[in-house]
């Protein structure tokens, strides 16, 4: 006899899944409900329950919540010759470049590194014939209505500005596809592993060496060892270079271990202890940990705990 008498799993997918959406949701929420039912009953598979959550997710943000900042910009000047210009497009290994004059407020075209690579075969040219006239946007433009003017005007790139028109930052299609499938990584994005978990040194007033902010607060305790370190960094590695015996039979990525262990994706600012192992949230998005401060007692430091316990 069938162990199944409703018969429910011998029904198509898209009858069941449609079946479970006769209760039209009123909202946005109540609609999540529903898909995350779904997920629960194996009707969607995690991954497409993330796709669709990022979907609905992108109508809700605007170019400012996700855009490169202007500081961060990789930018070249339209002032300085092809041969200037060649060691900064292969060291930013970007395709496509805002060409400034002079200053960052100043956007006067895109640059594509296929256009340049060109234009070096062919012979002498000037960067102002390579360019391309760039998109502005302001920083309050939905991605989802962005997204749409990317594809109808087979464009990648815009540049995001504030109220002022002064460039607040650039933002790409890769972007906000990045917020619906998650990071987009090319044989050009991935640096060598050892390069994710980073040592930090830090000086009295609690930032680091390197004059860089630590991400903390208050002072640091500086009978700490510390490491920035990505949240796909992998656990064998931190292990390794930590010394340290974080099971990984769960999960793979250091990311991967503070959510298994919360139950749920933190906040930027929360922290977490794990054997002996303090995890700060430097950097995150509503579907993973980009970036974190561990810090771990020196054996000094144990040995006055375990006392003092």
């Amino acid at each position: 006899m069938s162990d199944d008498p409703s018969g429910e799993s011998r029904r198509p997918l898209f009858e069941r899944l449609a079946a479970l959406l006769l209760r039209i949701p009123e909202d946005r929420e109540q609609l999540l409900d529903v898909m995350r039912q779904a997920h629960d009953r194996s009707l969607l598979d995690s991954e497409a329950l993330s796709m669709i959550e990022g979907v609905l997710r992108i109508s809700e943000l605007s170019a400012g919540d996700i855009m490169v900042p202007r500081s961060q910009m990789d930018v070249l000047d339209v002032n300085q010759s092809i041969e200037e210009l060649l060691p900064q497009v292969i060291a930013a290994a970007h395709s496509r470049f805002p060409v400034i004059d002079g200053d960052r407020d100043n956007v006067v075209g895109i640059l594509h590194a296929k256009e340049l690579l060109r234009g070096c075969v062919n012979g002498p040219v000037r960067l102002q014939d390579l360019m391309r006239p760039a998109m502005f946007i302001p920083e309050s433009k939905r991605l989802n209505v962005l997204l749409r003017e990317f594809r109808l005007n087979h464009e990648h790139l815009a540049i995001v500005v504030d109220e002022y028109g002064g460039t607040a930052g650039l933002l790409t299609i890769e972007d906000i596809l990045e917020q619906i499938v998650g990071d987009i990584e090319d044989e050009f994005d991935v640096d060598d592993e050892v390069d994710y978990i980073v040592p930090v040194e830090v000086d009295g007033a609690g930032a680091g060496l390197d004059g860089r902010a630590n991400g903390s607060a208050g002072p640091r305790d500086p009978c700490c060892r510390r490491w920035r370190v990505r949240g796909i960094a992998s656990l064998r590695l931190f292990n390794e270079v930590a010394g340290t015996h974080l099971s990984d039979e769960d999960v793979e990525t250091v990311g991967g271990l503070v959510i298994d262990r919360l139950g749920r994706v933190p906040q930027q600012g929360e922290r977490l202890e794990i054997d002996d192992l303090s995890f700060e949230v430097l950097r995150a998005d509503p579907r993973q940990i980009q970036l974190l401060m561990v810090e771990q007692p020196q054996l000094q430091a144990l040995d006055e705990r375990a006392a003092a316990r």
